[in-house]
């Protein structure tokens, strides 16, 4: 059932999240000008050669993974339902030179209106913490499917449902199937850029704001795999590819994670090797 009560919550906690995630991020655009990428290779390897393809990047945030995209050569189009993330995307844009389209709205809104209206994309694209947010999940895969054409894929690269069963020392504390009923929580998005620390912040690292506590409510719905592979199947997309990773790219969510020179957080030495993240190609057949 679609929640847009719980997202209208979220689209709260996100506006001050965003500020507090790029007050720690030096010169932004500089970066990009100078032929910075936020992009990771396991993603890359997914989208393959983006040459002319258009893309349309789904709760792209402030636009730094969207932008990436336009250097390897997409016609990109960014949807978030952050009002400060899509204003930050359109000026870093601008003053970036990498030109890319950015919407406010909420996601499901922007599939049944894009859908109606006839909008195709070669690709679609989803990254890292977005599926968590979306209280239809097979509402959602329609709307995606509805958006490539034929022969298109969906690219998905996201934090595994698994990982977040746990708290942040590592105590399992949530369901792994709760994607029905949500998690919810008195304060919302966190700073994870200040617990990331540079690895985050490409552009150089700032000090920002401080102690971070998001005032407004957030809600999280974890998706199960199963769920999510069905959901893709039954919108009549075909699943292509599916790899698990024992590592977070760029996310140091847990405590005593231990980061490699790539930006790659994996858990505590004490513990097994579990999938901390996925990456998936399903093609609109």
């Amino acid at each position: 059932m679609l929640r847009k009560d719980m997202h209208e919550e979220n689209r709260l906690g996100w506006n001050l999240a965003t500020e507090a995630h790029n007050s720690h991020k030096a010169d932004q655009a500089g970066f990009f000008r100078n032929g910075g990428s936020t992009l990771y290779p396991e993603e890359i390897a997914l989208l393959g050669d983006l040459s002319g393809k258009s893309l349309v990047h789904l709760q792209c945030n402030a636009g730094q993974d969207s932008l990436s995209l336009v250097r390897l050569g997409a016609t990109v189009t960014g949807v978030d339902i952050s009002d400060t993330a899509v204003e930050f995307a359109r000026r870093l844009s601008d003053e970036s030179g990498l030109p890319a389209t950015f919407v406010r709205s909420d996601v499901y809104d922007w599939l049944d209106e894009a859908g109606r209206s006839g909008e195709q994309y070669d690709i679609a694209f989803s990254s890292y913490g977005a599926l968590i947010w979306l209280s239809d999940i097979r509402l959602w895969a329609r709307g995606v499917a509805s958006v490539i054409r034929p022969g298109g894929n969906l690219v998905v690269m996201e934090f595994h449902p698994f990982a977040m069963v746990f708290s942040d020392d590592w105590r399992p504390a949530y369901n792994y199937f709760d994607g029905t009923v949500g998690t919810h929580f008195e304060t919302g998005v966190g700073d994870y850029v200040a617990m990331s620390g540079e690895v985050l912040a490409p552009s150089g690292y700032l000090e920002g704001v401080q102690n971070f506590v998001n005032p407004h409510r957030s809600h999280e719905f974890n998706w199960s795999i199963g769920e999510i592979l069905t959901a893709l199947a039954e919108a009549g997309l075909k699943l292509k590819s599916f790899h698990e990773y024992p590592y977070m790219n760029g996310a140091k969510l847990f405590e005593g994670m231990q980061g490699d020179a790539d930006g790659r957080f994996y858990p505590p030495e004490t513990m097994p090797s579990i999938p901390l993240m996925y990456g998936l190609v399903a093609e609109k057949v």
